[in-house]
């Protein structure tokens, strides 16, 4: 009888009656949990959260007005951060994001104050040369084989010289205001200037739950729409990365475009359609920016680039691409907010949080070293 013919014995061939299959390995729940991106995000949002409980509790950052500010703050970069994610989940980088902000926001500014164009169309044009730069930033970068992160920088030059020769050829100056009034009436701009939930905070007013101005009127009107394109758009990245075929390819490019290559994944498109979702978040910021202030800047957008991919890292995605989650961006960015409010109602020195930028890229960088290093242990 060869050994193909010999039968296993009982104890190999199935489990032991009412336990464990001997062959299958056990994971422990902290394994598990570190296979999570957002893991330290989380962990960190919890931790600054209990620091300014504890150090400014009553300085009014908790308040109804100053959850609203911070979680403001957060949504505005965390719309950059859901695209930076899955960007840098496909293993690349776009350093042009902050100049394509104030290149969108001047469009818009110049298109509708000197050519009388309805804001509804400058938006749309806004977009339309997002997608164009996003599509050519891609393009470049799998044409050319270049690092990606050589050609948004040139790109982010090129925009940034563009926006403030342009906006001082027509206009004379670099700040383009008056936006706000012809903005007022307009189908399409609520949908990034307006506000929701008025109605259930004067709810709240009313049982106290949260205080009331000496009109009688809650202190919070309403929430700004950045906080709703903020979850949906984090939800949106979720189940794009979770549940569809192009969220598997974006895994797959960022961990080993060759590989992905061998199995039939469209790299090249793939790329190149990030690079376009990335730009179009930039102008979504714009958008929202533009017509909640009133105004355009050349200098709108600087190192918002460099924020985003902090928040990204802080969030648990790897630099070298293939891992990664746009909840993990979503926590990240609400660090961002947290902090950048609260040293402004506590009074610290806001160069500190400079400081706290540098220190939390650092620590972000080293947990998701020691958290990938888990992960593979855990397979």
């Amino acid at each position: 009888m060869t050994l193909r013919d010999e039968p296993q014995s009982a104890s190999a061939a199935s489990p032991k009656p009412g336990g464990r299959d001997e062959r299958l390995r056990e994971i422990g729940l902290l394994r598990q949990a570190l296979r999570r991106p957002e893991l330290g995000a989380a962990a960190g949002c919890l931790l600054v959260l209990f620091f300014f409980a504890v150090f400014a509790g009553d300085s009014g950052l908790f308040s109804a007005r100053g959850v609203v500010n911070f979680l403001e703050v957060s949504a505005q970069l965390g719309i950059l951060a859901v695209a930076v994610a899955l960007l840098m989940i496909g293993g690349e980088f776009d350093l042009s994001l902050g100049s394509m902000i104030a290149f969108a926001g001047v469009i818009m500014a110049i298109l509708s104050t000197q050519y009388g164009w309805p804001i509804w169309s400058c938006i749309l044009v806004a977009f339309a040369a997002a997608i164009m730069v996003g599509y050519l930033n891609g393009w470049l970068v799998v044409k050319t084989g270049l690092p990606s992160f050589i050609v948004t920088l040139a790109t982010l030059f090129i925009l940034r010289g563009v926006t403030l020769g342009v906006t001082r050829l027509i206009t004379g100056r670099t700040q383009i205001p008056g936006m706000k009034e012809l903005a007022a009436g307009d189908w399409l701009a609520p949908l990034f200037s307006g506000q929701f939930g008025g109605g259930f905070l004067a709810w709240l007013a009313d049982h106290g739950i949260i205080d009331k101005r000496p009109d009688g009127l809650p202190s919070v009107q309403g929430i700004p729409v950045s906080i709703l394109w903020w979850i949906g758009l984090t939800i949106l990245g979720t189940w794009i990365l979770l549940q569809t075929r192009f969220g598997n390819w974006i895994f797959t490019v960022g961990g080993d475009p060759n590989a992905a290559r061998n199995v039939g994944v469209p790299v090249n498109k793939v790329k190149i359609r990030l690079f376009i979702l990335s730009a179009c978040a930039a102008t979504l910021f714009a958008a929202i920016q533009v017509l909640s202030v009133g105004s355009a800047d050349t200098s709108r957008g600087l190192q918002k680039e460099f924020e985003a991919i902090i928040a990204v890292v802080i969030g648990g995605t790897l630099l070298t691409g293939g891992y990664g989650s746009a909840v993990g961006a979503m926590f990240g960015a609400l660090i961002f907010g947290i902090v950048q409010m609260g040293i402004f109602y506590t009074g610290i020195d806001t160069d500190w949080f400079k400081a706290f930028m540098g220190a939390m890229l650092l620590g972000a960088v080293l947990f998701n070293d020691f958290t990938r290093k888990k992960a593979s242990e855990a397979r």
